[in-house]
């Protein structure tokens, strides 16, 4: 796993995405303080442990750092940012049955939109997992000596 770097200044517009997704009855918005645990909840069954701990951090902010896709009252996908460190995305997700329909891109965008709007010209993924992903999306691009990067000895959870 290593980081990846993008510009913010040259993001992609995913106007029309999210209006397709929309249509679909899929909607991308930040949660309430009232949805923590639902959010993380569905964070941890769907994604890692570890996961939950970064979403309760965007959970703290002021606004929420962190937008999740719903379709029919039901999460379908989320991104955090500014968790972990600042000017991170991630970690993010989208349900299996909702994956090639262009909802990871808008979730992704919209996240990196956030931090361009707090200020950051550049913004750091963190551990990537689909790094082809990120660069086709977003022009990320790797950072070299990158690995293990501020993800460094990390507590094995003891529940797995």
């Amino acid at each position: 796993m290593f980081d990846m770097l993008v510009r913010l200044y040259d993001l992609p517009d995913v106007s029309s995405s999210i209006n397709e997704l929309k249509g679909q009855g899929i909607l991308i918005r930040r949660p309430g303080a009232y949805e923590r645990h639902i959010v993380t909840d569905w964070v941890g069954r769907t994604f890692s442990p570890k996961w939950v701990s970064e979403t309760k951090v965007a959970f703290g902010r002021q606004p929420v750092s962190c937008f999740i896709a719903t379709c029919d009252s039901r999460i379908v996908g989320f991104a955090c940012y500014d968790v972990t460190a600042r000017g991170f995305l991630g970690p993010m997700g989208t349900d299996p049955s909702v994956r090639r329909s262009g909802l990871g891109k808008a979730l992704l965008v919209t996240a990196l939109g956030a931090l361009r709007d707090m200020g950051f010209a550049y913004a750091f993924i963190g551990g990537v997992g689909p790094a082809e992903f990120y660069a086709k999306t977003v022009g990320a691009v790797p950072v070299e000596g990158s690995t293990p990067g501020i993800y460094i000895d990390i507590l094995p959870d003891p529940e797995l």
